[in-house]
């Protein structure tokens, strides 16, 4: 099929200063699809660097890209934290436009929206490009639980508020409206997301992670520290507010009091590394816990690999890469049960925690440390059951044949002819 797709961010090398998970996610999905169709992808400028680094464009078997980028006189916006989705949302109409135009020239079998993952700001070509369209991975419904909002500064709660507002009124929008209704199918990254499409929508829903791996991700053999009496806890991502790295060092701290033994690493860098580095200081833990600077993803996977768990309080995650990675290495994962990563875990391969008040939340994921640590067998059992969930589900591979076998669920003819495999597109 000839297949628009709009994908904001897209770039192979996961552009650190703006949107490396939306980045390297809206790539994978352009590899998988290219598999099986005729691409036409609609992208910001800033993205192209890294894909004529990566692949030529415009030649036989390669997506075709289309560069598209606001006047300079609004990248002011971009220094603003919620301006960057003002930016967005006018890149959209500019994007429409030149979707409008190519399907003058070229008349696509589908137009499939990509990135953002985002569920409640319009995508334009969806409401009005006249193919049938699909929209997704989605996130965006997910929020800060109430209990733990007392862990944002008083800026925080104001940027909280601030979005939650905006998701009101963006889930308003008759744009957005139309491209809901339009959509034959909306994929949605977690429950939360699926919840607020409205009940007359609910049918077109497909639950879809926006997080895969690849075949080289998952090693065999067993993982963890090897030194006698080593206990390694690693946590991982841009050191931001929602990430909840202060509660992760102090749920540590509980632990590590019984088990002086035990280290914490956490990579990453952002805004909240100069609070986090007092933290560690006023709780004493500076032989303990060490924060790393970013490092290339193959070097986070090794550090996976020599670790014993992996502990991420994040608040609301959309998807949450780092825990599908930290699957595929045969991690047994702790996580808040909300969000993307709550959806990733399951109690055979992981721990969950409510995300009650923090003074609860950093007991219990302490210990749910300590229950790790004393016991070893399970601790293997569960992050085995992690990597072989991940290589069943997660595979950038197998999520392309799912996408290919949801484009021919709902384009009719005898190019997007009814999957005859029995697959339950809806699971």
């Amino acid at each position: 099929m000839k297949v628009l797709v709009s994908a904001y961010a897209c770039n192979p090398s996961g552009s650190v200063h703006l949107h490396p998970g939306e980045d390297l996610t809206g790539w994978r999905l352009v590899e998988q699809l290219g598999r099986f169709h005729d691409l036409w992808v609609i992208s910001h400028s800033y993205n192209k660097p890294g894909v004529e680094s990566a692949r030529p464009t415009g030649t036989d078997g390669s997506p075709q890209f289309f560069f598209v980028e606001l006047p300079a006189a609004l990248k002011w916006l971009y220094r603003i934290e919620f301006g960057q989705r003002i930016y967005y949302y006018l890149w959209q109409i500019k994007a429409w436009r030149v979707a409008r135009r190519l399907h003058k020239e070229i008349g696509f079998d589908i137009a499939h929206h990509v990135t953002f993952g985002n569920d409640w700001i319009a995508s334009y070509i969806g409401a009005f490009l006249p193919v049938p369209f699909v929209w997704g991975p989605v996130g965006g419904g997910q929020r800060t639980p109430k209990p733990l909002r007392s862990e944002h500064s008083l800026y925080g709660r104001f940027a909280e508020d601030t979005r939650n507002i905006a998701q009101w009124f963006g889930r308003r929008d008759p744009v957005r409206r139309r491209a809901i209704r339009r959509a034959k199918a909306v994929l949605v990254c977690n429950r939360e997301t699926r919840d607020l499409v409205p009940e007359r929508f609910r049918d077109k829903v497909v639950f879809f992670p926006v997080n895969g791996i690849s075949g080289d991700d998952i090693l065999p053999g067993p993982v963890g520290a090897r030194e006698a009496g080593a206990f390694r806890v690693l946590t991982a991502g841009r050191l931001h507010r929602l990430k909840g790295f202060a509660l992760a060092i102090r749920a540590f701290g509980r632990f590590a009091s019984e088990r002086p033994g035990a280290r914490m690493l956490i990579i990453g860098k952002g805004p909240e590394e100069e609070r986090l580095n007092r933290l560690i200081e006023e709780m004493g833990l500076g032989d303990s816990v060490r924060i790393q600077d970013w490092l290339p993803r193959n070097e986070v996977l090794k550090a996976m690999r020599s670790s014993d768990v992996f502990l991420f309080p994040s608040f609301r995650d959309g998807g949450g890469a780092v825990v599908v990675e930290a699957m595929a290495s045969g991690l047994p994962v702790i996580c808040l049960g909300s969000g993307g990563p709550g959806s990733h875990v399951r109690a055979e391969w992981g721990i969950k925690v409510s995300p009650s008040d923090p003074d609860r939340v950093a007991l219990e994921m302490g210990r749910a440390l300590k229950t790790l640590h004393d016991d070893e067998g399970f601790r293997a059992a569960l992050g085995e059951a992690a990597r072989k969930r991940a290589a069943e589900y997660y595979l950038w591979d197998a999520l392309g044949e799912r996408l290919h076998e949801i484009y021919r669920s709902i384009v009719p003819g005898p190019r997007g002819s009814e999957d005859p495999s029995g697959v339950n597109l809806r699971a």
